[in-house]
């Protein structure tokens, strides 16, 4: 049952928890850390840990498991606790949960319960891999880990390959320089790309270049860590007469400053280029 002095109200709380850097948590986090009546976590070794960096005392709390081999019983289990009004705390071994995470399944079933399900916003891997990489952020999309399975692997890969935005992926460090061999056999050996490793940890590193120059690079080295590889979006070539059509009406309604940036957004072109045609519609 609910303990009485609990101050939170019955549910699920989705608590981020630190990539790598123990001080990368909220301080509503340790908030509700502290406050809820069972603490769920995907490995109770890594949660124990963070509450006693950061002074959080277990008491007599529960302190229970779920992972991916949890399964239905353990979510039952879960939900009834919230059932007979107790609060619980759900974390990921580490970053944001339900990203690449088991919580997903667990949140699903609550909230069908019409429980609360809420969460505290923090650290992940995803978003810092994207900030750190440089490429575009407006529009990206995070696919995961590929299948390990080489057939499945390539379909797997030219499908993501041709989705418009920036490309998000999680790669065992075992396996990325071959994955980056099979990006390059895909004909996306020019996209810009970024392997961010051992993010917010003590040897972060970041390589940027193209998925070739990426793959040139490795080949005598094996990386370890935890690796996020961010893939850039490759624009389709643009007719001439497409360009210059869209340059020659936006210049008549805005600047010719205004107008090359314009263009060379909506198009994917580089702005020398597209501020090079501006000039020549104006000598015409």
């Amino acid at each position: 049952m609910k303990p009485q002095n609990s101050p939170l109200d019955a549910g699920l709380y989705l608590v981020a928890t630190p990539i790598g850097n123990a001080r990368d948590i909220t301080l509503r986090a340790l908030d509700i850390l502290a406050s809820v009546d069972v603490i769920a976590a995907e490995d109770t070794r890594t949660a124990r840990k963070l509450m006693d960096i950061h002074g959080i005392p277990l008491g007599g709390r529960k302190l229970i498991p779920y992972h991916d081999h949890s399964g239905q019983n353990g979510r039952d289990g879960i939900r009834k606790l919230i059932s007979e009004g107790c609060s619980v705390a759900y974390v990921s071994e580490a970053g944001t949960p339900l990203v690449a995470d088991p919580g997903y399944a667990l949140a699903r079933d609550v909230a069908a319960d019409e429980a609360v399900v809420t969460a505290a916003p923090g650290a992940s891997a995803v978003l810092t891999a994207l900030s750190l990489s440089t490429l575009p952020s407006d529009r990206f999309l995070f696919a995961g880990f590929p299948p390990q399975a080489k057939g499945a692997r390539k379909t797997w890969l030219a499908e993501v390959l041709a989705v418009e935005a920036t490309l998000v992926l999680y790669e065992s460090p075992k396996r990325i320089n071959r994955l980056l061999g099979e990006i390059c056999s895909l004909k996306a050996e020019t996209r810009p790309a970024a392997i961010c490793r051992e993010l917010t940890k003590r040897f972060e590193e970041v390589l940027r270049g193209s998925v070739q120059e990426l793959f040139d690079a490795l080949q005598d080295r094996t990386l370890k860590g935890e690796i996020v590889l961010v893939i850039g979006h490759q624009a389709k070539e643009v007719q001439e007469d497409t360009m210059e059509e869209a340059l020659r009406k936006a210049m008549g309604e805005m600047s010719k400053k205004d107008a090359v940036a314009f263009v060379a957004e909506a198009l994917g072109l580089p702005r020398r280029k597209v501020y090079q045609a501006a000039l020549e519609l104006e000598k015409d």
